[in-house]
């Protein structure tokens, strides 16, 4: 039998992300599948990048943690389709997490109202959810 936690470990854990992640996180969309992990180079075209709220998530619950508040750029720095997304440290260099994205219904880690992206476009992200495991 796998390990399995409460609820209440499993929201401290999510909640200990943003922690480690810090105030002024940077998440950034590029292009094509994400890079082996978190510690290889960026892969694909950049097309936007976020400066995200200093309270950028919710405070988990039920083993979920979400985006808090609006996660919009006005002016993306690229054209092309978003195939995933990296959390960066406020330094905008440490990754700390990555996933796919997809519009809205498709299934990805984060959706977007429009994942064909062209440069200026304004980018909303409309979900970005953590869900933790071992329930």
């Amino acid at each position: 039998m796998a390990v399995q936690f409460s609820v209440a470990v499993r929201n401290a854990r999510l909640d200990a992300i943003e922690t480690a992640v810090g105030t002024s996180a940077v998440l950034r969309i590029f292009t094509g599948a994400a890079p082996a992990n978190c510690a290889a180079a960026n892969s694909g075209t950049l097309l936007a990048t976020f400066n995200l709220p200093s309270d950028w998530a919710t405070t988990a619950s039920g083993g979920v943690k979400s985006k808090s508040g609006t996660w919009q750029e006005t002016s993306a720095d690229g054209s092309g389709t978003a195939g995933h997304s990296r959390l960066y440290a406020s330094d905008g260099t440490t990754c700390h997490a990555q996933g796919t994205v997809t519009a809205t219904g498709g299934g990805g880690d984060m959706t977007l109202d429009n994942t064909n992206i062209a440069t200026a476009q304004v980018v909303t992200i409309n979900q970005w959810d953590l869900t933790d495991g071992n329930a």
